[in-house]
């Protein structure tokens, strides 16, 4: 019985399982034909299912350990004071209370060495949750009034050991043990050096706390109630208070958002790169289908009816990329503990093995969907084309009547990928402009590879014959220029616009630290002392530039006619309403900021309650000159008038605040000074050594220990963004390899023509490497246009700094993509150059 009469007349389920008989006897083991699949999707689902992955456990963790890293099931923060009798009445009525206080602070040791650290003191109810434990075994709580716990960095810094001393303030304090676990270490936020814990009456003893210092008090309460209703009974109670409240499921916002925005657009990068990796399974089943012509035909000649064609190869495809996809999520999932391990220093916690079956369901139908998106055309064409025209070697997409039919599949299957990257993201419109971004540049990259094709066929005929032969290849029927110029433009675009965003700003900190950033940051200057502490500094480092700026924090707590607590969210941008904010007074125009809309006060108007504001937090905030803006400080809310709005240079590394009051606003309010110090680096350990003496509350902090950390956090980051771009380059890689394949029969009769006429194989080869380098170099000038100009849009207008790229290393990163390009083509013309020519004709 042949396949048509077997095929006709039986139910549809019936009609699959024949096709899928036909497909599996046909399928090899060792899926030959169809490894380009395999591998293409292996990288692409194997990247969003470690994305994803790892995402999801960073989360996962960040919510179990909830209470644990927060201290309690619920937390009150404040700046510069303690709760009052009522406040604290009402955090008991919640359940048990732990208090902390949090203060930056100076180190020194019996010999005069110092190190800047984060002071914390404990009380007795220290820990509620989790063990603080030390590295010699110990689990404990509130050392003595004389004793203090050092992180583990100190030690080494200031080669000290337990046992031995150190000096806080004007206190003397003996080492009892090195923190190995502080349980809420994460849900304390960035710190400006190790932590030191003392107890409370240890930093009673310090003399640091005095008014107008700065420092955090912290109250941790662990209650039976439901978190979020505590919040919101305590918040209604006292809320002109400006108190800043965490429950134990948002323990470390700032981690669980830096996670969920990191791994987002990762994400997106990833989804490219799958994208990318597509193109490679199309060429790759166009390639497979071509070499089953024979196949095909007798199927056809038997009467197969092009219904049971398509289905006998889609149900080849589906199973290989199935087993495609199963890698790609097994690597996935194996890869995040390698991934955790190898960016311990940026994640907020070390994931290890996890199963997260959401984004690895996620990972599993973009790959699906996308493999089925690009083999459409080709699964299509394969059953419409007629018995005879296979046996000729007529295989092409381009030619049939179901050209229609396959738009329609592409374009379900490109619907379902959007609709669900935006059901999944937390920013579904972010990730649509990501979408359309990289479908604009897919557009445009494909325009190229067609006008490359039309312009190259309209050139004049080099007489020399190898430009000939390179020149003809670009534009020959079935020669594979558009997916070529698509996969490798898409990947060297990103290399580009990562080299590009990552040079610029590596060049702006080149340029702007030694010129611009002060040598030292200064905390706690007594104001009357501010004289005192000028001369000090001169003494030390003559011709020393100091510069004070009178220091308080605050809360937004109210804008026009909006209560900031009665958002339902923070709007996009406006992340000054996240919490306590620096603030400050100055009678004239503070340097690095310029006035954008209003106008800055007058000394007469200077008494009044006034206050400049960020123009990017107003355009957040839909601010208009004249508005009032309300802060709580101190426990009291004040409310002063919008009379400008600036522009801050963040990249001076000098005191920039986002919101200047007028003198008339705040100097009543108890403060002290913060000081930045211009001053040879030389200088630094003999202006330290001055100052602390006589001024043992002031905390002083190198910039440089600064910029160390978050430059840290930024080469993790731009590694994390680069490993992801880097799978979309391997992508186009396959995508090459793919498409080399998939004309293979094409360069095979044009490589025996040309043998049979006299050509060698160095000719041959010659001819095909000034093909690919013709190549390489339009694609390469494509996607340094469009890397750059999109770095230039984050590097200048995301981020504000001055456009700065390396353009010898953004060249060199093109010229490494060129070479591959022309290495990997050159490399799979190899076994067609060794076809003998009477083979390869009875072949065609």
């Amino acid at each position: 019985m042949t396949p048509a009469q077997e095929h006709a007349g039986v139910p549809d389920s019936r009609r699959w399982a024949l096709a899928w008989r036909l497909a599996r006897r046909e399928l090899s083991a060792r899926f030959r034909g169809l490894r380009l699949l395999l591998v293409c999707l292996f990288l692409g689902v194997g990247a969003l299912a470690a994305i994803g992955t790892l995402t999801d456990a960073i989360s996962t963790e960040l919510a179990a350990r909830g209470r644990v890293l927060l201290g309690g099931d619920v937390e009150f923060a404040a700046s510069q004071r303690g709760a009052d009798a009522g406040e604290l009445a009402a955090m008991r009525a919640l359940g048990r209370v732990s208090e902390t206080t949090r203060m930056q602070s100076m180190a020194v040791t019996p010999a005069g060495a110092t190190a800047p650290v984060q002071l914390k003191a404990v009380d007795a109810a220290y820990p509620l949750y989790g063990q603080l434990t030390l590295a010699d075994g110990r689990s404990v709580r509130a050392p003595a009034a004389d004793t203090v716990w050092i992180a583990p960095a100190l030690a080494p810094r200031l080669d000290v050991r337990p046992g031995g001393r150190l000096r806080f303030g004007t206190a003397m304090f003996r080492i009892g043990g090195v923190i190995d676990d502080e349980p809420d270490r994460l849900g304390e936020g960035f710190t400006l050096g190790p932590v030191a814990l003392v107890s409370t009456a240890g930093l009673a003893r310090t003399g640091l706390i005095q008014p107008g210092s700065l420092y955090e008090s912290k109250y941790r309460v662990a209650t039976a109630r439901d978190p979020a209703q505590a919040v919101a009974w305590f918040e209604r109670a006292f809320a002109a208070a400006g108190w800043e409240t965490k429950t134990r499921d948002r323990a470390s916002p700032g981690a669980s958002r830096f996670v969920a925005r990191m791994g987002e657009f990762l994400t997106l990068v990833g989804l490219t790169a799958l994208v990318i990796a597509g193109i490679g399974v199309g060429n790759g089943v166009s390639s497979y289908l071509d070499t089953r012509r024979s196949s095909i035909a007798m199927l056809k000649v038997l009467g197969a009816t092009s219904a049971l064609v398509t289905r006998v190869y889609l149900l080849q495809v589906v199973a290989v990329a199935t087993v495609g996809v199963a890698l790609g999520l097994a690597a996935g999932v194996a890869a995040v503990p390698l991934l955790g391990a190898a960016a311990s220093r940026v994640l907020p916690v070390a994931p290890g093995w996890t199963f997260a079956p959401v984004p690895l369901a996620l990972a599993a139908a973009y790959g699906l969907l996308i493999a089925l998106a690009f083999c459409a055309p080709h699964l299509v064409a394969v059953g419409r084309v007629p018995a005879q025209a296979l046996l000729r070697g007529a295989l092409d997409p381009r030619q049939g009547a179901g050209r229609w039919r396959a738009a329609a599949w592409m374009a379900l299957a490109g619907a379902l990928v959007v609709a669900l990257t935006m059901a999944a993201s937390e920013r579904p419109w972010f990730a649509l402009a990501f979408l359309a971004a990289a479908a604009g540049a897919l557009l445009l990259l494909v325009g190229v590879g067609q006008a490359i094709r039309a312009g190259v066929a309209r050139l004049p005929h080099p007489r020399r014959p190898l430009p000939r032969l390179a020149l003809a290849a670009l534009h020959r029927p079935q020669s594979r220029t558009v997916a070529l110029v698509v996969a490798l433009g898409l990947g060297l675009t990103l290399f580009v616009l990562l080299a590009s965003i990552r040079t610029s700003l590596d060049g702006n900190i080149r340029r702007s630290v030694p010129e611009r950033a002060p040598a030292l940051f200064a905390l706690d200057v007594p104001p009357e002392r501010e004289a005192m502490f000028r001369a000090t500094v001169e003494r030390a480092s003559p011709g020393a530039i100091v510069a004070t700026v009178p220091l308080m924090r605050g809360t937004i707590t109210g804008y026009g006619r909006t209560r900031v607590a009665d958002l339902a969210s923070i709007p996009e941008g406006a992340w000054a309403l996240r919490g306590e904010r620096g603030l400050t007074f100055a009678a004239a125009l503070p340097p690095g900021s310029t006035i954008t809309k209003g106008r800055w006060w007058t000394a007469a108007e200077a008494r009044e309650p006034l206050v400049s504001v960020d123009e990017r937090l107003a355009q957040a905030l839909d601010l208009r000159i004249g508005d009032p803006l309300t802060i709580s400080i101190l426990g009291l809310e004040r409310q002063a008038r919008i009379a400008s709005f600036r522009r801050i240079a963040w990249d001076t590394l000098g005191f920039n605040f986002v919101l200047v009051f007028s003198p008339g606003a705040l100097d009543d309010v108890p403060h002290n000074l913060a000081a930045t110090i211009d001053m040879p680096a030389a200088r630094v350990p003999a202006v330290t050594r001055a100052l602390l003496p006589l001024f043992p509350s002031t905390s002083v902090v190198e910039v440089g220990g600064v910029l160390s950390q978050v430059q840290d956090v930024v080469t993790q980051m731009a590694n994390a963004i680069a490993v992801a771009a880097g799978i979309a380059v391997l992508a186009g890689i396959a995508v090459l390899i793919g498409a080399i394949a998939a004309a293979r029969a094409a360069r095979t009769y044009d490589t025996v023509i040309l043998k049979v006429l006299g050509a060698t194989r160095a000719q041959v080869l010659a001819a095909q490497a000034l093909e690919y380098a013709l190549l390489a170099g339009i694609v390469g000038a494509v996607a340094l246009a469009l890397g750059v100009a999109g770095g230039w849009y984050v590097v200048v207008q995301m981020f504000g700094f001055d456009w700065l790229p390396d353009w010898p290393t953004i060249l060199l990163t093109l010229a490494a993509g060129a070479g591959i390009t022309i290495a990997v083509g050159l490399a799979g013309s190899l076994p067609i150059l060794r076809a003998r020519p009477a083979a390869a004709l009875r072949e065609l």
